[in-house]
């Protein structure tokens, strides 16, 4: 049987020292001297969803209730469900093994569609302002909460899942045609923080200190 490869949407200028394959993708656990942080991750081997339904606000997935009002978010089960607007929500798998693709009509796998980062450490927000004005420490507004907008000039979901100084992080999805500069982008605007890229393993570390 032939084996299909699926090609991450993004590639880094470092050395990987600990890779596994997963559901035919290569995932690189570790890259050689990845440092102390701040960091950024290539999480698009992992599994996601658009959820769309007009009844959403009634929907439980995966046993997890959708939140009720837009830019609301849940994280629960190693799943990060995002509250669009009134009728969808996106569904991010963060942790533990890979689920098994939801069959109802209402769920769109945008996994191969979307490039998936995350960036996370300290002078994480320091390092947003260059990128977008949206307002990722938002007050008014507790973790995890999602914003859409530009960052880069392209259009992006994105959930500060932490805005702790000390545990500060984003997750973030936008078209899989922007990923190779998005990363260019992120990366020139991270260099002054020593921003550097990092494997799964390091971002497995951090959402365990999230609890």
């Amino acid at each position: 049987m032939q084996r299909i490869l699926r090609q991450p949407p993004v590639s880094f200028e470092a050395v990987p020292v600990k890779t596994e394959e997963r559901e035919n993708w290569s995932v690189v656990l570790e890259y050689e001297d990845e440092g102390s942080g701040p960091y950024v991750v290539d999480l698009s081997h992992r599994p996601r969803w658009d959820l769309q339904d007009a009844d959403i606000g009634g929907i439980q997935t995966l046993g997890i209730s959708i939140p009720n009002a837009p830019g609301q978010c849940v994280f629960e089960k190693g799943f990060l469900i995002n509250r669009m607007n009134r009728t969808q929500a996106s569904v991010w798998h963060l942790d533990g093994p890979a689920p098994v693709f939801p069959e109802d009509a209402a769920f769109t796998d945008v996994t191969d569609a979307t490039v998936f980062l995350t960036i996370f450490g300290q002078g994480l927000f320091a390092i947003l302002e260059k990128l977008s004005a949206l307002d990722f420490l938002d007050p008014s507004r507790e973790a995890p909460f999602l914003l859409q907008g530009p960052v880069s000039h392209v259009p992006c979901q994105i959930v500060t899942l932490d805005k702790t100084p000390a545990r500060s992080g984003v997750l973030m999805t936008c078209s899989r045609g922007y990923g190779r500069d998005m990363v260019d982008a992120i990366l020139a605007a991270g260099a002054e923080f020593k921003l550097r890229p990092a494997g799964e393993q390091a971002f497995s570390r951090w959402l365990d200190e999230l609890g």
